[in-house]
């Protein structure tokens, strides 16, 4: 305990905390997030997180921004590392989501929570990776100006809405290879949908 406490005032208990609380939401989503857990599982005072946090909703916020870069490192595992592949970044993205989701369901239900992004200057990771791939289709042709506008909502509610629907709605008890098959029939009609030209009214 003294080496821990001896590291805490280097500052690594804010990252603690921070690791504790993502235990606490991975297995029982954010209603499991207390300061008192999280201050008992690190082995100190309940006390001593208010040095880093104002209070259960702050920590809450940190928790979420972690769940962001930990959804943006699922995107990415699908990312092709080959520049010139627009359609398939974006695919990655929506798959990468749903395959997070299903496979984090503690942690998805973090993503959103009214504390989750505070800051309206930090755009979570996840919605980056799909403005820069919505960004590179427009670049390679394959997703006009004029429909590049404002895609990413419909991008993101198809992909959220299937998340939903195969981790607690009625396709929660579907194998897992017709999952598969269905999250990726919404994700490649989805992309159809943006890229699909339709004349204005």
């Amino acid at each position: 305990m003294a080496a821990q406490q001896a590291s805490y005032h280097h500052g690594n208990l804010r990252a603690d905390l921070v690791e504790a609380g993502l235990a606490l939401v991975r297995a029982g989503g954010p209603e499991a997030l207390s300061l008192r857990e999280a201050t008992r599982s690190v082995g100190v005072t309940p006390s001593a997180a208010y040095r880093h946090f104002s209070g259960r909703p702050d920590l809450l916020a940190a928790v979420s921004s972690a769940v962001h870069e930990r959804m943006a490192t699922a995107m990415l595992r699908h990312w092709p590392a080959q520049d010139g592949r627009a359609w398939e970044r974006l695919y990655a993205v929506g798959i990468g989501y749903i395959e997070f989701a299903r496979a984090e369901p503690g942690w998805f239900a973090a993503f959103f929570t009214p504390d989750g992004v505070r800051s309206p200057d930090r755009v979570p990771p996840p919605f980056a990776l799909l403005t820069e791939a919505l960004d590179g289709m427009v670049g390679a042709g394959l997703l006009s100006e004029h429909a590049r506008y404002g895609a990413e909502w419909p991008c993101w509610s198809a992909v959220h809405g299937f998340a939903l629907l195969a981790s607690s709605g009625p396709l929660r008890h579907t194998s897992a290879v017709e999952l598969r098959h269905l999250a990726d029939q919404t994700v490649r009609t989805a992309i159809a949908g943006i890229c699909a030209e339709s004349p204005v009214r």
